[in-house]
């Protein structure tokens, strides 16, 4: 197979940091050395001089629109990653309660739990680990603790591609917690449904390095005793995010994702296309044995598509062809095997239509 002479860069299926628009890119690129005249890039910056707060100004409120989000939640640019987070939500969300309510979709939630426990009592509340995680459990098989401090769960996992395509409706004052590091922005989010809700930036929204919260102004304030300063929210609210030097480089490209996503057309438009992009897939799915994704049909993510090939001694040929034809980064996470193509809001819709081809050639071939 040959590869496609129109494509100027791989179509990069990376889960994460993963693939981000071209024209992001070319902007950074032309503006490395001269941010806006200043004659510095914004590497080069101090984070506290009117060049960069200007950028982080428009970032933040490039971003409320974006999704919506009013007033009386506050936006954190914070760095450690969303796995920090697994530690920060318990020690600024219990409030004087033993425990918090965990929903168990992959692995990713396992990390949130683990790290959990070292602060309080983690009741799981749901599980799909009884099938090796390939569906969510539905609201009305949740064993909720009535005095639970939150309620924690994973809208996407990124290693299994198992996706909510819903959103919890608790019905009651437990916060909700979402980990949507690699489901954010994907589609229009009802932040009000949400007490807190935290992303790493790498896989939808820009380099590695940048983890962004959101939280609800009324959970501020009560972090347990003996958190570090670093791991308070409230502090970083009150310093808008400036009580240390934030990751500065990735707050601007992530601001020019921003910017590229409203010359888009928001997260509606923005949804429309991603459900275009995995249908593409799924629909392949659908019409041949020689490919199997395992997750249920009503619960597959549209970010992180799995698949497995029906003969398993092909997947180094199939991971071979798919570089020579311009396509990277297409095996399956090493806790599961198989393939897995994360086709995040960047990945053009002609990288989706180019792997889906590839699959149909491959499998004709070797049927």
């Amino acid at each position: 197979m040959e590869r496609i002479a129109t494509v100027e860069r791989i179509f990069n299926f990376s889960a994460g940091p993963a693939v981000l628009p071209t024209e992001v890119l070319q902007q950074a690129r032309d503006e490395m050395l001269n941010w806006h005249d200043s004659n510095m890039s914004v590497m080069e910056m101090s984070h506290r001089g009117k060049e960069f707060m200007s950028i982080a100004k428009k970032v933040e409120a490039d971003f409320r629109e974006l999704v919506g989000i009013p007033g009386s939640y506050k936006v954190l640019f914070l760095s450690g990653g969303a796995s920090s987070q697994f530690s920060m939500v318990p020690m600024n969300l219990l409030r004087k309660k033993k425990g918090a309510d965990y929903i168990n979709t992959g692995m990713w939630s396992k990390k949130a739990i683990k790290e959990a426990q070292r602060y309080c009592n983690v009741n799981i509340a749901a599980s799909s680990e009884d099938t090796n995680f390939t569906y969510a459990p539905t609201q009305d098989k949740w064993k909720l603790d009535p005095n639970a401090a939150y309620v924690h769960y994973t809208p996407n996992e990124t290693v299994g591609g198992v996706e909510f395509n819903w959103t919890p409706n608790l019905g009651n004052n437990v916060p909700l917690v979402a980990d949507m590091s690699s489901s954010i922005l994907s589609r229009p989010l009802d932040i009000t449904q949400f007490g807190l809700v935290y992303a790493g930036a790498q896989k939808n929204m820009g380099p590695a390095g940048l983890t962004i919260v959101i939280v609800h102004e009324e959970l501020l304030g009560a972090a347990i005793p003996g958190t570090p300063s670093m791991f308070d929210y409230k502090i970083h609210a009150d310093n808008a995010s400036m009580y240390n030097t934030p990751p500065a480089f990735a707050m601007y490209v992530t601001g020019l994702v921003f910017e590229w996503l409203k010359k888009k057309g928001g997260l509606v438009e923005m949804e429309k296309i991603n459900i275009a992009k995995a249908n593409l897939l799924y629909d392949l799915f659908n019409t041949t044995d020689f490919y199997h994704c395992p997750v249920t049909n009503s619960d597959r993510s549209r970010m992180n598509v799995p698949f497995t090939l029906k003969n398993t001694a092909l997947n180094g040929e199939f991971l071979k062809q798919a570089e020579d034809c311009g396509m990277f980064q297409l095996k399956g996470h090493r806790s599961v095997g198989g393939m897995r193509a994360s086709i995040y809001n960047a990945m053009p819709i002609e990288g989706v239509v180019t792997l889906v081809e590839f699959m149909k050639k491959f499998a004709s071939i070797h049927a």
